[in-house]
């Protein structure tokens, strides 16, 4: 399962590169709101910055609702760099917009999934990634996992290949959970992602360690 961080945030995203284990980034329009970014000038200029930083698909958003014009502005944001990813929202338009960039040769994530029926559209319409959001999902009193499960059985046995994307990660629980249950890909907060790394009995054991080392010295 591959490793894309959520956020705008520059040293957060340095931090999880130092890591090792990142394989890309996504983003939205409420991130970049989030860290200040503002203008279109801008927010070009960031995405940028993020693939210079990061070896790996990176997502871009388009705020545009027609068709047109999310083709207009989805390939303003392709020529950014090699690994930008167009991100689609689940519309009408959205759907034909990811078939036009598919054919076109342009990578596409198709976002604010929430039920099996989005996922197989957008896997119709030839998306490279699928978002379902599963912390929102979770929010209605449904199981965002269960949700995971299903667009994986389904795409298995359908020979979907667009890549399952779990997103709206709420703990390292939910990574854990997604991987289990078929997710190609987690993006997940900063906090998510070094939240694996904790465990009482780690943490107990070193210190244990160290103590005996101490006493070697």
């Amino acid at each position: 399962m591959k490793f894309f961080i959520d956020t705008a945030n520059l040293a957060q995203i340095r931090e999880a590169n130092e890591l090792g284990i990142l394989d890309g980034v996504t983003t939205n329009p409420s991130l970049m709101a989030k860290e200040g970014i503002k203008g279109e000038a801008a927010i070009m200029n960031h995405y940028k910055t993020i693939c210079e930083l990061v070896d790996g698909d990176i997502s871009a958003e388009v705020i545009s609702t027609e068709y047109t014009a999310i083709i207009e502005e989805g390939k303003k944001l392709a020529a950014i760099h090699p690994n930008i990813v167009v991100k689609v929202p689940m519309i009408k338009d959205g759907i034909k917009a990811i078939k036009w960039f598919s054919d076109n040769g342009i990578k596409t994530n198709c976002t604010l999934v929430f039920s099996a029926g989005q996922a197989i559209l957008a896997a119709k319409a030839g998306a490279t990634y699928l978002s379902p959001f599963i912390g929102r999902v979770d929010d209605t009193n449904w199981d965002g996992i269960d949700l995971i499960a299903q667009i994986a059985n389904i795409y298995s046995l359908q020979g979907f290949k667009t890549q399952i994307l779990a997103a709206s990660i709420r703990n390292a629980l939910h990574i854990v959970k997604c991987a289990e249950a078929g997710a190609d890909v987690c993006t997940c907060p900063l906090d998510s992602i070094l939240g694996l790394l904790k465990h009482p009995l780690t943490d107990i054991g070193l210190a244990k360690f160290l103590e005996d080392a101490k006493k070697t010295a």
